[in-house]
């Protein structure tokens, strides 16, 4: 059996929270999500030194009562190379203790090794993997993403060593991009 992807949860993101500003002691707030504009899931959260405290409702879609949770999720910090700190969560399931930035939920928030969740792109085909490599190389280029235009020129302020390096990774992320089938063919 497949395992279900992250894309399929609620997340969490660390990183969100700390460029927001809502990871400082004494700060609360709550983070609604959203599909189409229309609110379904929302969730309280209260910062405390090394620490966020979410509290929230869920249910299952065969149970009929809601289920309070609240609980406290660990935050952890590294130091960064060039000054700086980057916050973490540690994964608040028992025995677990990953130092991961996005929790996902399923009735609880828990790293993805604990729902047993893989990314979307791990389901890809590897020639499919190529081809968003490829597309994503074009738009940090300041292209369009797409394989009928021209090769995007250097951005300015970008290093002429980051950019080769890029044009190379492109050169082979296309190269690998053509389908098993249509190689027979060519």
């Amino acid at each position: 059996m497949a395992k279900n992807t992250t894309s399929d949860y609620l997340r969490l993101d660390v990183r969100k929270l700390q460029r927001d500003g809502f990871l400082g002691s004494g700060r609360s707030g709550t983070l609604r999500w959203s599909r189409n504009g229309e609110a379904f899931a929302s969730i309280r959260f209260r910062s405390e030194p090394n620490q966020i405290i979410l509290r929230y409702r869920h249910r299952s879609f065969y149970e009929e009562d809601w289920k309070e949770e609240e609980y406290p999720v660990s935050l952890a910090s590294t130091n960064c190379n060039y000054g700086g700190k980057r916050l973490w969560f540690l994964c608040p399931v028992r025995d677990c203790n990953r130092r991961v930035a996005v929790l996902y939920c399923d009735g609880v928030f828990a790293c993805r090794h604990c729902h047993q969740l893989a990314y979307e792109s791990q389901r890809e085909a590897p020639h499919s993997r190529a081809l968003s490599r490829a597309q994503a190389i074009l738009e940090k280029l300041g292209g369009s993403g797409s394989m009928a235009e021209s090769f995007p020129g250097r951005p300015k302020g970008m290093h002429h060593g980051t950019y080769w390096r890029l044009c190379h990774e492109y050169e082979h992320a296309q190269n690998r991009s053509w389908p098993p089938w249509l190689l027979k063919y060519t």
